[in-house]
């Protein structure tokens, strides 16, 4: 299904740390915090991509990038009630773009398996395998 015609998206688009902090909440189902989004986004992203309708910020994704090749989108997050209208998708493509145009060859994304075909199927990576160390 493709993105309504009433959502914006926007690289590098404003953001309040509240409102990013109450999108994170929903999407990934924990209780909002105090998160310094601005500081970390101005801090470490190569860029953003943010998903407005009307005036409310539906999805995000953060695309960090190690300064040479390979860019990693993370947080991507889209609000539930909209979930299955192609915004994940769209924020996913625009992020891709973002980092090719910066000059990037890869980009790699980690995600549990029940987002494989999000990732996989609806935005077009390839399955690879990875490592994951929890440090704390």
């Amino acid at each position: 299904m493709s993105t309504s015609a009433d959502i914006e998206l926007l690289t590098g688009g404003e953001l309040t740390d509240p409102e990013l902090d109450a999108l994170h909440a929903a999407a990934f189902g924990h209780q909002a915090t105090e998160t310094p989004w601005r500081q970390r986004l101005a801090d470490h992203s190569l860029t953003w991509v943010t998903a407005r309708l009307d005036d409310r910020l539906v999805g995000f994704v953060n695309v960090i990038s190690d300064g040479g090749v390979h860019a990693i989108p993370l947080d991507t997050c889209v609000a539930p009630d909209l979930h299955g209208r192609g915004v994940g998708r769209a924020l996913v493509r625009a992020a891709a773009d973002e980092a090719r145009r910066s000059g990037c060859h890869w980009l790699h994304a980690d995600y549990e398996p029940h987002l494989v075909d999000f990732y996989e199927g609806a935005c077009g990576l390839k399955h690879s395998e990875a490592g994951l160390l929890r440090l704390v």
